[in-house]
């Protein structure tokens, strides 16, 4: 009952306080609503982006290695030696397919260039030839959203079948089913055989083929010289076995390909081994020091606003003195001083951090409404750490003036 008492008075004075000095409170506060703003926006923001982020690497699997000219790490101390490099290519491809003991799937990709498309008097240009081997829809997760992906006959004879991204189906046929029409590349008919699902809204996207014009290897091979390496290489990607580490994998690719490239012993490797942890580590790092930024100018604000509050717990404390005279001299203990004074202050600043945290739903509100490809959340978590932290800086700002409050002399008080 005691302790009611106590928090239905600090209320009382810090409504009080609010009521009778509008500004000088809402100046004060203002350094704690800015400092939660800082602290939980930044968290939230970074958080939402990380996921994003990982969610769209995710989809290229943790379990496969893909081989490239250049590393994905930082390579610019290097940038001739990568320049010289061959680009992988089908020979690669097929040396690894047929010698890859550790591999589950392994395939090959190359984007010659832009092509257009003609269906009766529609034409869309600026479509990018995507030319890939059989396995691309197992090792990529690739989802047809209207027809099928191509049969094995039809891969293996070069068929003149093709797929289409969503984006580039939608401007050749608009409301027309795209499935079963003939369409011209290069002069070459072909029949549409599906439309890819139109790619997800994540703020970066690896697979991506709302643009593509999809081919088999076999197909664009009778009219394009793909195996001129320096001028179409591509991308060959490796996926694991299961049970079989990363480690192992990158050593007998590394294996296969030195003897494939004729690599003699002293040689350093011609190629590069990228897997997904090179990039979440280079995330991880970017996304550390954006925490620790949002935190050094979220701690700065909390200081300001911790001073303030004291502030107006001192003026608090000079304008009660009587008061708090009277009641000691009926008996109050100076605990009791004490933790009004401190839940009072307590109060302020918990009001101050739900203004803060006002702040960030008004204001993430207004990004996911203009940025739908970038939707940031704000958990329970980070506004339960919003209220926290208040109460703390509401603990740490009315410690002193507390203190002061409660070793008062009664009688010096009252004559105050």
């Amino acid at each position: 009952m005691l302790f009611l008492k106590i928090l239905s008075e600090s209320i009382r004075q810090a409504m009080a306080q609010l009521i009778g000095n509008k500004l000088r409170t809402f100046l004060s506060l203002l350094g704690i609503s800015i400092g939660i703003f800082c602290i939980i926006g930044v968290l939230s923001a970074v958080e939402s982006l990380e996921k994003n982020i990982s969610g769209s690497l995710a989809k290229l699997g943790d379990d496969v290695v893909y081989i490239d000219k250049w590393p994905w790490k930082d390579n610019s101390g290097d940038w001739w030696e990568y320049f010289q490099r061959p680009y992988p290519d089908y020979a690669d491809y097929e040396a690894l397919k047929e010698r890859m003991p550790t591999a589950s799937l392994v395939t090959y990709w190359t984007v010659p260039g832009v092509k257009s498309l003609k269906y009766q008097k529609n034409t869309v240009e600026g479509g990018f030839l995507f030319v890939t081997t059989f396995e691309l829809d197992r090792m990529l997760n690739i989802e047809v959203g209207q027809g099928r992906y191509w049969s094995t006959a039809e891969y293996s004879g070069g068929a003149d079948k093709l797929l289409l991204g969503y984006t580039i189906a939608e401007e050749l046929f608009g409301s027309l089913n795209p499935v079963g029409k003939t369409v011209k590349m290069g002069g070459r008919k072909y029949e549409v055989i599906g439309v890819l699902e139109k790619a997800g809204d994540d703020l970066i996207n690896p697979l991506d083929f709302d643009d593509a014009i999809m081919v088999t290897y076999n197909n664009a091979a009778r009219f394009i010289n793909l195996k001129n390496r320096n001028r179409f290489g591509g991308t060959v990607a490796v996926k694991a076995k299961p049970g079989v580490e990363t480690q192992q994998l990158q050593d007998d690719i590394r294996g296969i390909l030195r003897s494939t490239r004729s690599l003699r012993p002293r040689e350093d490797d011609n190629f590069a081994m990228n897997e997904l942890s090179m990039m979440a580590d280079a995330i991880g790092g970017f996304f550390g020091v954006l925490n620790m930024v949002g935190g050094l100018i979220g701690i700065f604000s909390m200081i300001v606003g911790a001073i303030s509050v004291a502030n107006i717990m001192f003026v608090s404390v000079k304008e009660r003195t009587s008061l708090i005279g009277v009641k000691k001299a009926l008996g109050a203990r100076q605990f009791v001083i004490l933790l009004e004074f401190l839940t009072e202050s307590v109060i302020l600043c918990i009001i101050g951090g739900i203004i803060g945290l006002g702040l960030v739903v008004g204001i993430t509100s207004i990004i996911n409404t203009f940025f739908e490809s970038f939707a940031i959340t704000l958990s329970v978590k980070y506004a339960i750490i919003g209220v926290v932290l208040s109460a703390v800086v509401g603990i740490l700002a009315g410690a002193i003036p507390a203190g002061l409050a409660a070793k008062m002399d009664a009688v010096e008080a009252m004559r105050s």
